[in-house]
């Protein structure tokens, strides 16, 4: 028999009807939906079609809503919009998790914490980061609205097969270098494009080394690769991560469940199309100078020269400098920031934020900082909360806010101003995408918490403890 990687294995697990030309009809296993869904049920209501399987289907309002106190509501189209998504649920019999219930969060955070994604399921959301999922051994991608109504109506999707690449992660990471930093260096070395048309799988010391939580971590960035799916092979940490969550198999599922997850790791002498090495025995914290993810350097280096950059980079690097207002060659430490946004479906979990906590405890946020932090789900908050983390946060002078998207795509009426300069855990630094003329400096928990404390890039490993 043919050896093979973890993503044929799922591939053909899944594969319903080979259709030709490298396309097949796969079987999806659950289908996630967030409050930019209502569109597309209202759509299937219209045609007179039915949801195909709403029990393999899961609801959360996540992108607009407010996470202000209280919820207010921030526009009437925010409204509607979510609106439109609990009329939708409600007439399709989809479940949702709705805000303030056990549950709610955003669509990435609550997959796997509520065993909704589990290994060698195919997971699909309308949704780039999608791939998050691959953390648990899912297979995960994003998918775009028709491709959605397809899948609300059949429970099944097209897809063309992709590449294979294997990024190993080479040697042990040093003290306090996180998944986020692990994820960017690879990026950084593959640029925006070097994942494109491949299905991504991570492995190496440093990648088993890592809890659940940090794989869910490395695998969102996988779309900032331009690849659509990232994915870590499951193992006893993964089992022990989803064993008891709520929609996780019970019982003697559990054990064949167990005994079907073991056989999905790549075979060993499984060919990949193209190997990647990523040396991590000497990494250092990351953080991004530039307009995208692939524009990032070691905590303590400096902007790139433009004589360093190639032709076609010239143009695009002096383009990012620009609008970030930095130079050739300047060091990013201690330039002065305004905002500090902890959260995202990439760094809002509860290991996330103890690590904030670990490092403000006992101090306090620069004054003209204005540092929030939005757990990623309800049950992330209240844990939080069970553990004091809270009270550290709001004495230290951050805002507690509620469960949500927020800051990450300033989609939802909460955004950094105009020329304000943040370090942020999302994902993307895009011209714009946490407000317009916002520039955004992406980072691990760490060193966003450190720099709220200081009021400007910094290294927690400078913290004096």
């Amino acid at each position: 028999m043919t050896a093979q990687t973890m993503y044929h294995k799922i591939w053909q697990a899944h594969e319903i009807a080979d259709l030709g030309d490298g396309f097949s009809l796969l079987h999806v296993d659950r289908h996630l939906l967030h409050d930019g869904s209502g569109p597309v049920l209202a759509r299937l209501h219209a045609s007179g079609r039915r949801v195909a399987q709403p029990a393999l289907c899961f609801a959360t309002l996540d992108h607009v809503v407010s996470t202000a106190a209280g919820r207010p509501a921030t526009s009437e189209n925010r409204s509607r919009t979510i609106a439109s998504l609990r009329e939708g649920v409600a007439a399709a019999g989809i479940r949702l998790f709705d805000v303030g219930r056990s549950g709610n969060g955003i669509v990435h955070v609550i997959g796997p914490e509520l065993g909704v994604s589990v290994p060698g399921a195919i997971v699909v959301c309308a949704d780039s980061h999608t791939c998050t999922h691959g953390g648990v051994g899912a297979m995960g991608f994003g998918i775009g609205s028709t491709e959605a109504e397809h899948v609300l109506a059949t429970q099944t999707i097209v897809q063309a097969k992709l590449k294979t690449m294997r990024i190993r992660f080479v040697g042990a990471a040093g003290a306090g270098i996180s998944a986020k930093d692990l994820i960017l260096a690879a990026v950084g070395r593959l640029g925006a494009g070097g994942g494109s048309g491949y299905a991504v799988e991570y492995v190496g010391e440093a990648v088993r080394a890592l809890d659940v939580e940090a794989r869910l971590t490395l695998c969102n960035l996988s779309i900032e690769l331009g690849a659509k799916v990232g994915m870590v092979a499951p193992d006893a940490t993964t089992f022990a991560y989803l064993e008891g969550r709520p929609f996780a198999p019970k019982g003697e599922l559990w054990a064949q469940a167990l005994a079907a997850w073991r056989q999905l790791p790549s075979d060993s002498d499984a060919v990949f199309d193209a190997e990647i090495a990523v040396d991590v025995a000497s990494l250092q914290p990351q953080i991004t100078w530039g307009t995208s993810p692939a524009q990032v350097i070691d905590i303590d280096g400096t902007v790139p020269s433009l004589a360093a950059a190639s032709a076609a980079q010239q143009a695009s690097f002096r383009e990012a400098m620009d609008y970030m207002g930095v130079a050739p060659e300047q060091s990013l430490l201690g330039l002065k920031v305004d905002w500090v946004f902890i959260g995202s479906c990439t760094n809002s979990r509860i290991s996330d934020l103890r690590i904030v906590a670990s490092i403000v405890k006992g101090r306090k946020v620069a004054g003209h900082v204005s540092a929030w932090i939005v757990p990623g789900s309800e049950t992330v908050k209240r844990q939080a909360e069970a553990e004091g983390l809270d009270r550290i946060f709001i004495d230290s002078g951050f805002a507690w806010r509620e469960p949500g998207c927020s800051l990450c795509l300033a989609a939802n009426g909460e955004a950094v101003p105009p020329g304000a300069r943040a370090v942020s855990t999302s994902n993307r630094n895009f011209v714009g995408r946490q407000g317009p003329g916002a520039r955004t400096h992406l980072a691990s928990p760490a060193v966003a918490a450190a720099s709220a404390i200081r009021g400007a890039i910094s290294d927690f490993r400078q913290m004096g403890d």
